[in-house]
Formats: structure tokens, sequence, C-alpha cells
């Protein structure tokens, strides 16, 4: 079996802000996997300082993140049944010894979040290839006539006995979705902020040209988590400015460093009380508490009672969505990088539970875009779907752009799913 790795790199036209970091690069991986009888593809950012805080240099959990794809390219076992049953079986039976012996030969201890981001590429290209070969879009395999098993058989569970993921899908799939853009926290808001060292390349810089240019209706704010001050001082100027434009939902990102619940009631209690309308329009709060659930487990049921309360980074699969939704959370960010069979897999017991769904972006350019939509589409979310890469990086997407238009411009608030046709994911 002869899977085709590469990596192709992209530079940041605006550096990113991830929690402590800030990156103005990336490499993609691109998987091409021969399986069912096609050849599959698949795409993943290699998302380093998201997926794997740490003192290490950023250069060198690149590199190792890089070095694992190619230990998966050279062991990922050969398809043997459909992609939900492959991929469950390599996620539960394989990928943590394949860590495990890495980080051993490495002298390393790269997570399993970021194992999975590697893996993502893989997964998603054996899903495109299933499709391929049956001469199907992939989102029409997802039931009892093309999988072995239903997920009872995923979850353990017999209360799935005889569902399949087809039934946890909205009935009618969306041609447009509502479009989130990120306001980082090095973002510029006003064009007054600007200093004269921005980047001159005909793209908007400041939030309210963004907002101007394409019609915005739905911002997610990065916060730092550990400054409550500025915390909600951003909330609050972006907020004005959300008010201004007729912006009609915002969600705030806390960066998973905060670690009592106290932190986000107190600023969503004075934001109530001091800014009503502004907090109105809060939809939801995403992942404000560490990316290690287990570790710490912490009771949000209080944070959840104001808004609702969207695991991310903590959402490794659908028995943390479980532990999470145990310990209050309501809502689940959902994103293919954690594996497309991964984010099925939550996507239905979430459903099931009546817990929300949001699809978030991983800065998913060219490919990548792709499966990201698609799922958001067909998995129903409390509203659209996040597209950030036509902000960081919209030069890597223009040869995509021809072939798919109306995906990779985020026009009147939304993005358009309608020339994603044809058989596997929809390339």
């Amino acid at each position: 079996m002869d899977i085709k790795l590469q990596f192709i790199p992209v530079k940041m036209r605006l550096p990113l802000k991830f929690g402590a970091e800030t990156i103005d690069s990336i490499q993609i991986a691109h998987v091409e996997f021969p399986a069912y009888g096609a050849v599959g593809r698949g795409q993943t950012p290699l998302s380093v300082a998201w997926a794997w805080p740490s003192e290490l240099s950023f250069a060198l959990r690149e590199e190792l993140m890089c070095r694992f794809c190619e230990v998966l390219a050279q062991n990922y076992p050969s398809p043997q049944s459909d992609p939900m049953t492959d991929g469950y079986a390599f996620l539960t039976e394989k990928l943590d010894k394949l860590l495990q012996q890495f980080n051993f030969q490495n002298n390393c201890s790269m997570p399993h979040l970021a194992a999975l981001i590697c893996a993502s590429a893989f997964d998603i290209a054996l899903h495109d290839a299933f499709g391929l070969a049956h001469k199907l879009p992939t989102y029409q395999t997802y039931n009892q006539k093309f999988m072995a098993h239903d997920l009872a058989y995923f979850f353990h569970d017999s209360a799935f006995a005889g569902l399949y993921p087809q039934d946890f899908f909205v009935p009618n799939v969306p041609q447009e979705l509502p479009v989130w853009h990120l306001v980082g926290g090095k973002d510029l808001l006003q064009e007054s902020e600007r200093t004269g060292n921005e980047p001159d390349d005909n793209y908007p810089v400041s939030l309210e040209k963004w907002i101007e240019r394409d019609g915005l209706k739905c911002l997610k704010i990065k916060l730092t988590g550990s400054d409550a001050d500025w915390d909600y001082n951003r909330l609050c100027a972006v907020g004005k400015i959300a008010l201004k434009y007729a912006v009609k939902a915002l969600s705030p990102d806390f960066n998973c460093l905060v670690k009592d619940p106290a932190y986000v009631n107190s600023i969503l209690d004075k934001l109530k009380a001091e800014e009503p309308e502004i907090y109105q329009l809060l939809l939801y709060v995403e992942q404000p508490f560490p990316y290690d659930l287990q570790a710490n487990q912490i009771d949000v049921h209080s944070c959840s009672e104001r808004k609702p309360l969207f695991m991310d980074e903590s959402a490794h699969d659908w028995q943390f969505v479980k532990l999470g939704r145990s310990l209050g959370w309501n809502g689940v960010a959902l994103k293919v990088c954690k594996t497309q069979t991964g984010a099925l897999l939550s996507g239905c017991w979430a459903k099931k539970h009546n817990m929300l769904l949001m699809v978030q972006d991983l800065t998913n350019p060219m490919l990548a875009t792709v499966p990201h939509v698609q799922l958001a589409a067909h998995i129903g979310t409390i509203m659209g779907v996040e597209c950030n890469a036509p902000q960081f990086y919209p030069q890597a997407s223009l040869p995509d752009e021809k072939l798919r238009p109306g995906l990779y411009e985020r026009r009147n608030g939304i993005v358009s799913l309608k020339s994603l046709q044809g058989n596997g994911m929809g390339y």
C-alpha cells in the first residue's frame, strides 16, 4: 500500500495568537491513500500551538508532528471494511501505541490531541476513498447498507442499536452556511488602530473592514483566560462594533487557561449588568478550562446555566464528551482535524443526548476546507460554521477557489457549498 504524504508550507499574512504563542506559518499535511479500490485525499493543518502547548520550541514540535505523520504513513493498516469501522479500529487499537513508541524513541511527550491531528488527514482520505469507490458522496454511505456495524458497536450502548450516523444528519442539507470570523487577540478592531506596518495586499486588516467587506454576522472572540480586565474590555469593544454593524452572534473563546468557573461567571455577570445588549449577542462560550478533562474535572454547571458552554480541545472523542456532559458542559465544538471518524461519533453521541453542536475551524485552507464545511452542513450546528483561513492565508486557497467558487470567499455573511459536487468528499 503506497500512501503518499507531503507537507505544504503556508505563510500567514498576519500573525495568529494561540494562548501564549503567536504563529506566522503552518505546515499542511496532504495525504493520498489508496483504499477500497480508489485513491482518497485528505488535508489537515498541523496546528502545533493549538494541539501541543509546551516549553519546547515551535520548530521542534512542528518537526516532530511532521515526523509522526511519516510514521503513520508507514504504519497505517490496510482498510478491511468501511471507513467508520476501520477508522475506529485504528483510533482505539493502534494510534496510542504508535504515539507511545514515538515519544519513547524521540524523548518527547507529544499529546494525544497532536497525534489525532496527524492522523486526521489519513482518516479523511479513507472516507473520501470509500465514497469514490462506491460512486457516491461519502455522506450517503453512513448507513446500514455500507457500514458493517451500527452505532451501538462503537458506543457499547444498546440505546444506539439500529442507528447509524445518517440518522443524526439534518433532513435538508443546506447549500449555504452562516460563517464565523475569528477576532484574534492581536487583531485590529478599527481602522484608527493602524500603525502603517500592516500588509498592503488588498485584504482587510481591521475587524470593521472585514465586516464591511464580508457582511459578517458571527464573531468568535479570542480572549486571554488569564486577564479578566482585558478580557472584559475586549468583549465590550468587539461587542460595540457588533451592535454598530448588526452582527447577530458572538462567542468568547477563553483559550483553555481558566481554572475556576468564577472567572467566566464574573465576566458574564458584569457584561449582563453593564452591557445587556452585548450579553444578548453571546450565543455560546467556548472551552475556558484546561485541555486535559480527566485531570481537571471541574464542575461547570454554573457557567452553562448562564450561556451554552462548548467543549473544544477537551472533546478528543465521544467518551470525553460523555464525561464533559456529566460535569455540566452542554455543547460540543466538532473538528474534522480530530478525524472524520471521531467527529461523527462525537456528533452522534452528543445529538442523542441533546447537546448543542458547532463545527470549529483549525484555519483550514485548500482541500481541508471541504470536509470541514461538509460536516457542519450535514450534522447541524447551533449556527453555521467557522472559516478563518480566508483571514490568515487567503492566497493559499486561490487555486481551489477557481474550482469551488463561493467556498473560500465569505460574502454576505455566508459560505456557499453549491460547488461541492460529485462523489467522495465532494472535492
